[in-house]
């Protein structure tokens, strides 16, 4: 099946250039604030945009995208609000989006519910941490049902064997791990991460994208001709903190997460 995912991994695999993905915080500040960073990202040739539906419990995510979660639910943002203000964006504004989000937030909403309206919405795919990927199969046949992607999360630390049985649930790409524990700005790339990154070459034939702790256009280079993309996550939620915090306007905010997708895109393209 050919996805919006799916079919922009097979473009960018065709120039020769990794795909680069940055995650923003629906609601935080606000929604039109994200909307606007939406546009602002797909402006500046980002090629997918993961998008986090706050939630007051995350399994796997580090104290800045906590902070981010934390500000977005202090608003009383709702599922709804979210799809709505997705919805306002035409198809030209934004590459693929594909949102992060809890299980527990799917199954209060209902799953075909919630897959029918994320994909109403313009949503692509969905990555659904603490759905444990060996069980994952009847909300895979779901999303593949509406043509969407799920993918699966892979970390160092996940024995091989787990691995197989997450990769029979998965499409659209491998969301690699690139270290253990949550997210979060680190400085450099692990090397159990690359010996992973190999292995996985063996067993699938999805793209392979990291994410979790990349945050600057030198961490791409080890990762070139291992991967398939790189996802940046708290290196750029990081700049939302001066919004909240008054030490910078909305235009600045957007201007500077901007400008730094922009080197990003620049780091994935070169080579």
């Amino acid at each position: 099946m050919t996805t919006a995912i799916s079919s922009t991994f097979e473009r960018l695999r065709s120039e020769g250039r990794l795909a680069f993905m940055p995650f923003l915080t629906a609601g935080d500040p606000d929604l039109n604030v994200t909307v606007r960073l939406i546009r602002e990202l797909g402006a500046r040739g980002v090629d997918l945009i993961e998008v986090g539906f706050p939630y007051s419990d995350p399994i796997a995510d580090g104290p800045v995208i906590q902070a981010s979660y934390t500000r977005a639910l202090e608003h009383k943002l709702t599922v709804r609000q979210i799809f709505e203000a997705i919805g306002e964006l035409s198809q030209d504004e934004a590459p693929p989006l594909v949102a992060m989000v809890s299980f527990a937030i799917i199954f209060r909403h209902g799953p075909e519910a919630f897959v029918k309206e994320a994909k109403e919405a313009g949503f692509a795919g969905f990555i659904v941490p603490d759905l444990p990927g060996d069980e994952a199969g009847d909300f895979f046949r779901l999303v593949r049902e509406h043509g969407l992607d799920l993918v699966q999360l892979v970390a160092p630390t996940t024995p091989r064997e787990r691995v197989r049985q997450v990769l029979a649930s998965c499409s659209g790409f491998v969301y690699c791990i690139a270290v253990a524990g949550t997210t979060g700005v680190r400085e450099q790339v692990a090397d159990n991460l690359l010996s992973q990154l190999e292995w996985l070459r063996q067993e699938t034939k999805l793209p392979l994208a990291v994410g979790f702790g990349i945050s600057r256009p030198d961490h791409v280079d080890p990762l070139r001709d291992r991967a398939d993309g790189v996802i940046v996550g708290s290196g750029i939620v990081r700049h939302l903190q001066a919004l909240a915090d008054g030490e910078a306007d909305a235009d600045a905010v957007v201007e500077r997460i901007g400008t730094f997708a922009g080197e990003m895109v620049g780091a994935v393209g070169a080579g």
